[in-house]
């Protein structure tokens, strides 16, 4: 656990407030930094004001000085701004609270849903991978690649996974503290079959003790993002999926999205109750709540001719009764 001090006249609701959250199980080391840094901007207000603070102007100061931060850092700052004058206000009834959204971005990404071609262009493309161990970077990069395509795991939630964390006989991922939970994802019998034939090139190197990365270097380190995100843009840009430079095109983590769309068309197909299933799929990204689920939920083409069958058919049931 991090240790941050707090030293604002909101000293006592901050630290309450971090206690709070990590009562419920979360880390919160990032946000408590980021709380850290809305008391010394609360402490120099108070200052200036005779030892006297006001919440809402101390907030507005903050947001204000984050946006020379990224569009979606400087969102993350005022949702842990409100979330912290929501617990405040319990005891102050009548205490400032900011609107949601209270910082609204400039631009969304668009995600950029890849085909089903697109994806077995890019696994031939990783076959070709080329340099030192480069058996292990093949197997690796293919797993991955479909362990995020069959799953929609966040992109850094496979490369935290340990040996100990996949269980091939119920087929599950344990994937630890993500977002302040822990949980375990389940996946079927073809991705299970292309961890094992990753397994036989994985257990050839070092480490191999139940607490080593899953997913390995060849230097025997665990992966970082920028490592294969760097390796997934290569890739596209090799296959003109990317333009040679700017942020257009596929994204490491548009997989996330493209899970969540495939899933979605597939019940569409199958005729099911989308009401009904919508919290199996949020509960199975690791979501709260549909709010955090319908992100992922994009019109595709498919989707809106589905979704138009869909109404027509019902429409032509309804009249024939």
């Amino acid at each position: 656990m991090m240790s941050v001090s707090f030293h604002s006249p909101l000293a006592g609701d901050l630290v309450a407030f971090v206690a709070a959250k990590r009562a419920l199980g979360r880390k919160y080391d990032w946000a408590e930094l980021r709380l850290q840094s809305l008391d010394r901007v609360a402490a120099c207000d108070a200052a200036e004001h005779d030892g006297q603070i006001c919440l809402k102007r101390a907030v507005d100061r903050w947001i204000s000085a984050s946006n020379t931060r990224r569009g979606t850092d400087t969102r993350v700052d005022s949702v842990v701004a409100r979330q912290f004058c929501l617990f405040r206000q319990r005891r102050d009834g009548d205490g400032y609270v900011p609107e949601p959204g209270l910082v609204r971005p400039a631009h969304r990404f668009r995600p950029y849903i890849l085909s089903s071609d697109e994806i077995r262009r890019i696994l031939r493309a990783i076959q070709g991978l080329r340099g030192p161990s480069a058996p292990l970077r093949r197997a690796t990069f293919k797993t991955l690649l479909l362990v995020l395509y069959c799953t929609g795991l966040r992109p850094g939630e496979p490369l935290r996974l340990k040996l100990q964390d996949v269980d091939l006989r119920r087929r599950l991922f344990v994937v630890h503290q993500s977002k302040g939970k822990t949980r375990l994802v389940p996946f079927r019998d073809g991705l299970a079959r292309q961890i094992r034939r990753y397994l036989k090139v994985r257990l050839a190197s070092e480490p191999r003790s139940p607490e080593s990365p899953f997913f390995l270097r060849p230097d025997g380190a665990a992966y970082k993002m920028y490592q294969v995100s760097y390796e997934f843009r290569y890739l596209c840009r090799r296959l003109g999926l990317k333009p040679p430079a700017g942020r257009v095109g596929p994204r490491w983590y548009d997989l996330r999205h493209v899970f969540a769309i495939r899933r979605l068309t597939q019940w569409y197909r199958e005729g099911v109750d989308l009401h009904g299933r919508l919290p199996w799929l949020s509960a199975y990204m690791g979501h709260d709540n549909l709010l955090g689920t319908e992100v992922y939920l994009r019109a595709t083409p498919e989707l809106l001719r589905l979704a138009s069958r869909r109404f027509a058919a019902r429409l032509r049931g309804g009249r024939r009764r």
